[in-house]
């Protein structure tokens, strides 16, 4: 159907083949800055920052284990106003996507859906730091930032070896010492809990905040100070890689900033601190300068639940896959397949999460005297009862997205290619359900 599906497959192969020379050692440690969203991402803009290792694994939420094969590791990190602990650990998936199984992760995400899957793997694994309001509702609380970041923002790694004995080391410090709660804005807060880490793997690895932060200590300095450490020790792998936010009508997260980088973008405040403090002002305008030398999404490979992270789209190959799904686009309103006023969106809205015969997760809405399903995983998505127009337009939305400008890959080429061949099925299958109507329609009239 399509004449250049060739070429851009081979083209993909090529560099994912290219990305698989970055080998990963065994044992990694890794610096996870998180963009900022909602409150944060309009003011202060600092993000989240946790660690990643990806041969620990989490006992339970405050206590740490060797990993088991085929396990892929835990986050940890220093929240506040969570059960009283200083510190939880949270396996990788749920971590990102709030589900155990990556293939359980939805395709398009929206409110609802977030907050159904959080709710269900706090039920199941988070009652203890967690549990249900008295009536046996859904708690309110920040309980929520443990699950599901990849909803809410995009990640980035800054990903360096370690050993086995470092991580033995690590389990046995962390398990041994309390966690209780010593949260502090500006001398015990996240990005100080990630420096602790890394600078017990590595000594000195992560400086502390400098005078562009206020001397605070912000997720951006722990991350450039163990990509620094990096290129000073090239005796050390090291890898950088994006962990794209989920495509869907979540609010995208905003860039990372520094204290008085915030400050400086925000004019007003600028100009106040200028007219008291000409030093500090002088400083914003140095870190406004400097700030944005530091890249997190730039020349970044894209992370991969399978193996190394992988090589995102070249812009030759985008322009392609844009060209192509215009036309996609322009054929189905010629033939009449195309979804009037996005029928998805309109589906999602009037429909309510939860979970198939088969597991799979769903979402139902209200259809006349019937209930409609439509499965919103990769294997889910192609069910036969629920709307193929549907289907058309999630797949269709989530690939306009991923294709979409932005700071940092969206997507891996691997990954944008399966998804346009998940596409492409839909699309046949659609025009063949249209063309037995057609048909159908058609012996009815020769009868008549």
């Amino acid at each position: 159907m399509w004449a250049k599906r060739k070429w851009r497959g081979l083209g993909i192969l090529f560099f994912s083949f290219l990305a698989g020379f970055t080998s990963r050692a065994d044992a990694n440690v890794t610096v996870l800055l998180e963009e900022p969203y909602s409150y944060d991402g309009a003011l202060a803009g600092t993000g989240h920052t946790a660690v990643y290792l990806n041969r620990v694994c989490a006992a339970s939420a405050i206590t740490l284990r060797r990993c088991n094969p085929g396990e892929h590791g835990v986050v940890i990190s220093r929240y506040t106003r969570i059960a009283g602990y200083d510190w939880i650990g949270i396996p990788l998936v749920p971590y990102l996507y709030a589900v155990d199984d990556p293939q359980d992760t939805p395709l398009y995400a929206d409110p609802k859906i977030v907050a159904f899957l959080r709710d269900q793997y706090r039920r199941a694994n988070l009652e203890s730091v967690a549990p249900d309001s008295p009536g046996g509702e859904t708690p309110k609380g920040d309980w929520y930032q443990l699950v599901g970041s990849s909803y809410d923002r995009t990640n980035y790694g800054f990903e360096i070896e370690s050993s086995p004995e470092q991580d033995d080391a690590l389990i046995a410090w962390l398990n041994s010492r309390p966690n209780r709660a010593s949260y502090q804005f500006v001398r015990r807060n996240c990005a100080d809990f990630v420096r602790e880490i890394l600078n017990f793997y590595y000594p000195k690895s992560v400086s502390h905040a400098s005078i562009a932060d206020l001397f605070v200590s912000t997720p951006k300095h722990a991350a450039k100070s163990l990509a620094r450490y990096g290129k000073r020790h090239r005796d050390l792998e090291f890898t950088q890689f994006v962990i794209p936010q989920v495509p869907g009508s979540m609010k995208r997260s905003k860039p990372v900033r520094g204290v008085l980088e915030s400050v400086f973008r925000a004019k007003k405040y600028a100009v106040v601190l200028a007219a008291f403090h000409p030093v500090i002002a002088g400083s914003v305008v140095s870190a406004d300068l400097v700030g944005d030398t530091f890249g997190a999404g730039k020349n970044s490979l894209v992370f991969s639940m399978t193996g190394d992270p992988e090589a995102p789209p070249t812009n030759m190959q985008k322009r392609t896959y844009l060209e192509q799904l215009r036309s996609a686009q322009q054929q189905a309103r010629r033939s009449g397949l195309a979804p009037s006023a996005n029928q998805w969106r309109m589906f999602a809205q009037k429909s309510q999460p939860g979970y198939a015969a088969d597991g799979q997760l769903v979402l139902r809405a209200n259809n006349g005297n019937e209930i409609v399903e439509l499965g919103i995983t990769r294997r889910g998505i192609q069910n036969e009862n629920s709307p193929a127009r549907v289907q058309w337009d999630l797949m269709f939305s989530r690939l306009k997205q991923n294709l979409a400008p932005g700071r940092a890959p969206r997507i891996s080429g691997s990954g944008l290619l399966q998804d346009w061949e998940l596409f492409e099925k839909i699309d046949s299958a659609k025009h063949e359900a249209l063309l037995k109507k057609l048909d159908f329609e058609n012996q009815l009239a020769g009868k008549r």
